[in-house]
């Protein structure tokens, strides 16, 4: 016979996970610790999240899709594209990886570590490829939409979101620079120019 879930313990094991998750991190963290902070068994556990995976995704998938809606709805209100781009790309490359002690990093950790067996989908990056691309799109001026504002796009600011998480990891209070964010606004842009290169000049 199935067992009924009850939402407090499902809650108590996420409340465990998140404090063990934040102080040993991902690897530093086994379903029996996750258990034990829950004052449950580890049987208990698979009752409600099928791996160490899921638990995490539990807390983090719920934690992004709220920030990044919220910070969707503040980007909609800022009329100006460069300082719209601005806060987007601090939001998502000095801020996220920084917010609840770096918590991101376990994502990393787990990525790197995880078997196939855990039943990894993409399905949050996807969603959330989705929306930066959304809100890039909504900054960029027409000529530059097709090219700049695209899924495909935006996972290339999700992979250097990976390594500032990484960077924020090994170096705390390193964040990404204002100088380096100001750059990708104007490549974003268009307002950064190519040298021409003379003919017969290296």
């Amino acid at each position: 016979m199935a067992q009924i879930k009850k939402p407090a313990v499902r809650e108590a094991i996420l409340k465990s996970a998140f404090r063990l998750f934040s102080r040993a991190g991902y690897e530093g963290t086994t379903l029996s610790q996750i258990a034990a902070g829950a004052g449950v068994s580890t049987a208990n556990v698979y009752v409600y999240f099928t791996s160490k995976l899921d638990v995490l995704y539990a807390i983090y998938d719920p934690w992004l899709r709220e920030r990044l809606t919220r910070l969707g709805k503040d980007l909609a209100r800022v009329r100006d594209p460069r300082r719209r781009l601005r806060l987007l790309l601090e939001a998502l490359w000095r801020d996220i990886p920084a917010e609840r002690n770096g918590f991101a990093n376990n994502v990393m950790q787990a990525a790197s570590t995880s078997t196939p067996e855990e039943g990894y989908h993409p399905t949050l990056l996807n969603w959330v490829e989705e929306n930066i691309a959304a809100m890039i799109r909504d900054a960029l001026p027409p000529e530059r939409r097709d090219a700049l504002g695209s899924a495909r796009f935006a996972h290339i600011l999700m992979m250097a979101f990976d390594g500032f998480v990484i960077n924020y990891h090994l170096r705390p209070g390193k964040h990404c620079s204002a100088e380096t964010i100001q750059l990708m606004c104007r490549l974003l842009l268009g307002a950064l120019p190519v040298p021409v290169r003379r003919p017969g000049c290296r």
